[in-house]
């Protein structure tokens, strides 16, 4: 609104400097062609061409002297635009002042002088937002990075809960595997004892069942505590972990995407594998980069291991290999080694069945 009412009362200066010219006519069309020149500059303000017009009303004031009644309104365009040079052709009027009475000569001073206060004015108004802007920019940016802060700190809290969960669990695990287990150990066998010198037919039935309820227990304890055991393996820690014991000697890219819900036996098989790759990697491996990745597919787990080393020969009898082979057999899957130029890779596929669950 500030910007229109400034453009309209410099326009109503110009209109009064036309006012005092000797032909009606060019009053007439010089405002008209003002009024088009500084509308159209305005609309194409942000744009490459946006001089184009105003540059045209100043290169008219050569032929045209009586145009420069106009110059307040083109210099206030020109002045917001950054584009000052486009009213050097009206310079040319300070040679020809014979075309202007004395008034309107006054008039244009003043309103020269008018146009370059709201120009100022504006500038300073323009150069506030932008600092504000500048400003909110920061407020926003800082206020993602808090966003982002906040996000990691509650990560990490989550997992200090599922940490401090898992420790339990195995807590628990262990209380009820050496205490309740050892005990329900040791009365079955007292109630065997028991089975073997009882001489009542009466009682033989009784001991049968009590010894069959505490089998039954002693099962049911046994599946709670490797319950408890399989929940509680973290097997990206437990890879995370492993990895970080090379370090030192690699640069150790890790994909991790297997989901929690992936059988301990598997789990377990995993995690043997990726200590054996590490381990002889660090021992053998005169490379720098070490990738490991283990995802989960459909219908297969998918467990892949390569440096950046020179190998060319392996030695297939090695405890390290074969020990990593039986794990992924016992599981129903396969791993092949092989070594070249490039480096090392270990790949193994376990199959998801339920015999692994």
């Amino acid at each position: 609104m500030g910007l229109i009412l400034d453009k309209l009362a410099l326009l109503f200066l110009c209109g009064i400097c036309f006012s005092f010219s000797d032909s009606s006519i060019v009053s007439v069309a010089g405002l008209l062609l003002l009024l088009i020149a500084s509308s159209v500059a305005e609309v194409l303000r942000n744009t490459r061409f946006s001089f184009v017009f105003p540059l045209v009303y100043s290169c008219g004031c050569i032929f045209l002297p009586e145009l420069a009644c106009g110059a307040p309104l083109i210099m206030y365009d020109s002045l917001r635009m950054k584009k000052w040079w486009a009213v050097l052709p009206m310079c040319t009027v300070l040679f020809r002042l014979d075309h202007f009475r004395n008034v309107q000569i006054v008039i244009l001073l003043a309103g020269l002088f008018v146009a370059a206060v709201f120009y100022i004015r504006v500038f300073r108004l323009e150069e506030q937002v932008n600092i504000l802007r500048s400003k909110r920019d920061e407020v926003a940016e800082k206020n993602l990075e808090l966003d982002d802060r906040n996000r990691e700190l509650a990560d990490a809290q989550d997992n200090e809960v599922r940490i401090a969960t898992l420790r339990e669990r195995n807590r628990i695990a262990r209380e009820i595997h050496d205490n309740v287990g050892h005990m329900l150990t040791r009365s079955l066998l007292q109630s065997g004892a028991l089975i073997v010198i009882n001489k009542d037919e009466k009682m033989k039935e009784p001991l049968e069942e009590l010894r069959s309820t505490l089998d039954s227990a002693m099962t049911s304890i046994r599946q709670s505590v490797h319950d408890l055991h399989d929940d509680s393996l973290d097997l990206k820690r437990i890879i995370e972990d492993s990895a970080s014991a090379a370090h030192d000697k690699f640069k150790v890219n890790l994909d991790y995407d297997i989901g929690d819900s992936a059988p301990a036996k598997v789990k377990l098989c995993i995690a043997g594998i990726v200590k054996e790759s590490v381990s002889n990697a660090i021992k053998y491996s005169n490379g720098d980069r070490l990738d490991i990745s283990v995802r989960e597919h459909p219908a297969f787990y998918q467990l892949l291991i390569m440096d950046n080393g020179s190998s060319e020969k392996i030695n297939e009898t090695g405890i390290g290999l074969k020990n990593m082979k039986d794990r992924a057999e016992s599981v129903g899957g396969f791993i092949s080694f092989t070594p070249s130029e490039e480096g090392f890779r270990v790949f193994a596929s376990l199959p998801k069945n339920k015999e692994n669950i």
